[in-house]
């Protein structure tokens, strides 16, 4: 009887042991949620954020970017997270970047939602190099281009992550810097030497100017002119791969002759109005529709 009510004491002392130590891991556990979330900023920490990611972007992965380094420009989410320049490496298929900020306020960088970054290893954070000038950059890597891409900023000063989305903007690289079949070209369209008609699409700068669509466009071996009539006749000058091309006005309206490395492809280009107190150059971007192009009317 003694050695039973022994053994009975010794199966309760263990399960009492048993139950404490679940009790502590569920503690634990929900400790470690809590102290995560706490480091996560919330909703109303965030202010002006936008939606970078805009209508009809096609993601450009690294293995439609020839090898080499280019200037690009970034979209970010929220002003907070400013990159001022960025340089954009391509090698082998994969991409990197080195974004440069506008200030120091964040000391690591991580590659997914906020979330995500307080439950990951620190050493899969990024820290951040400082410049000569004091300022801060980051080296990260990037899936695509044209593509709205999480990442998550470590504020020095609030000790938060706070959620991020940036867009790598395809239409900042020159046009040779796509691979070859990438970009919709005369050639691969098989378009003979002539005049043709295409539907134009303009962006960029603050909406209220257009140009006429469709374009009149001109082959010559291989290569694509295009006359762009603008909506009024303040541009003075347009330049397309930092090359410049002046203004004639017809019909009151600024028209140019300019080249058309492809189609379905937002071309940057630059257009210089003088309809301010100053002359002022603007960034567009020009689409022109293969889908669209026809002979044009004799």
């Amino acid at each position: 009887m003694k050695n039973k009510k022994a053994l009975l004491s010794a199966v309760f002392a263990a399960f009492m042991l048993l139950s404490a130590c679940g009790g502590s891991t569920q503690k634990d556990t929900s400790a470690q949620d809590s102290s995560t979330t706490s480091q996560v900023a919330s909703a109303s920490d965030m202010t002006d954020v936008e939606d970078v990611v805009e209508d009809g972007m096609t993601p450009i992965t690294g293995d439609k970017v020839k090898d080499g380094t280019y200037d690009v420009t970034v979209d970010s989410s929220s002003n907070m997270f400013n990159v001022t320049a960025c340089e954009l490496t391509v090698k082998n298929g994969d991409m990197t970047a080195k974004m440069h900020m506008g200030g120091t306020g964040y000391l690591y960088v991580y590659m997914g939602t906020g979330e995500e970054a307080a439950a990951a290893d620190e050493a899969d954070y990024i820290p951040f190099t400082e410049e000569a000038d004091g300022t801060h950059s980051f080296t990260v890597p990037v899936k695509a281009l044209d593509e709205g891409i999480d990442c998550a900023a470590f504020s020095k000063k609030k000790e938060k992550w706070y959620d991020r989305t940036l867009v790598f903007r395809a239409d900042s690289l020159p046009a040779d810097a796509l691979a070859d079949g990438v970009m919709t070209t005369a050639e691969s369209l098989s378009l003979a030497d002539g005049t043709y008609t295409a539907d134009v699409t303009l962006s960029g700068g603050s909406g209220r100017a257009s140009v006429e669509s469709p374009a009149a466009l001109t082959v010559s071996g291989g290569k694509v002119t295009a006359k762009i009539i603008w909506s009024s006749k303040n541009y003075d000058y347009m330049k397309v791969n930092d090359e410049k091309y002046d203004a004639v006005i017809e019909n009151e309206h600024s028209t140019f002759e300019i080249p058309v490395a492809g189609f379905d492809w937002a071309m940057p280009v630059v257009a210089d109005t003088t309809a301010m107190s100053e002359p002022h150059e603007i960034e567009y971007t020009l689409r022109f529709d293969s889908a669209s192009i026809a002979p044009a009317a004799k």
